[in-house]
């Protein structure tokens, strides 16, 4: 395999890391409404580094599954939808966050 390759190979693998890490992420960070844009920013501060094309389809997903709850607000010239994460959300971050620790922990004796 070229350096090419690899890095390619790299890549991918490091999105598909990613990918499973931020629905446990967004659940996390939405203990209270939040619009999308101040999650953004929040995820980006913790080096996410995701674009609106990323997060705002998982927030639709999420939201459809009955993870969250959403409201829109009109209270300025640009209503906002709200997320905040409700009781089946926060089952299964729970759930999510136990295995993530368990697999963490598995995947660390694995690699030393």
């Amino acid at each position: 395999m070229n350096t090419d390759e690899l890095e390619k190979l790299y890549k991918k693998t490091v999105q598909e890391m990613r990918r499973g890490n931020l629905v446990l992420a967004v659940l996390a960070l939405l203990p209270e409404k939040k619009y999308g844009y101040d999650l953004l920013k929040q995820m980006n501060e913790a080096g996410f580094n995701l674009t609106q094309d990323t997060l705002y389809p998982l927030l639709r997903r999420l939201d459809e599954q009955e993870l969250l709850d959403s409201e829109w607000v009109v209270d300025s010239n640009r209503p906002r939808k709200y997320y905040i994460i409700n009781q089946s959300g926060r089952t299964l971050l729970e759930k999510l966050s136990e295995e993530w620790k368990s697999q963490t922990v598995r995947l660390m004796e694995v690699i030393g």
